[in-house]
């Protein structure tokens, strides 16, 4: 693997997530909660893939703007779980979570900026 596979990134942080999700409590807001974060949490690195594949410089544009949208999403889900001590596994895996999820996300605002400024 390259020093920077952002795709491989992605897929190792989508299966963070699931790891996240398989210590979630199990009540009406844990289950409702986990199944979103599933959804969001694995859907950038599918996003990601459709990318790479793009027609256009605009549809790569709008396709890693879904991309960041996810990572928002799971962002404000990781968030919720974490105040709301739905998560019963250890408060630092929970946090190195946020933390990647952090990062994915400057990454791919400065993509799209980039994209943008090459695009005009």
């Amino acid at each position: 693997m390259k020093k920077f596979d952002l795709h491989e990134r992605l897929i190792d942080f989508a299966v963070q997530i699931i790891s996240v999700t398989d210590n979630i409590k199990t009540s009406k807001a844990g289950n409702h909660l986990s199944g979103q974060l599933v959804r969001s949490g694995t859907a950038p690195s599918l996003n990601y893939s459709e990318a790479q594949s793009a027609e256009s410089r605009n549809d790569f544009i709008h396709k890693m703007s879904i991309v960041l949208k996810e990572l928002r999403e799971t962002h404000s889900n990781l968030k919720i779980i974490f105040r709301a001590q739905l998560y019963l596994g250890q408060p630092l895996d929970m946090t190195t979570v946020i933390n990647e999820n952090d990062e994915l996300i400057s990454i791919f605002v400065k993509s799209i900026e980039t994209s943008r400024s090459k695009n005009k």
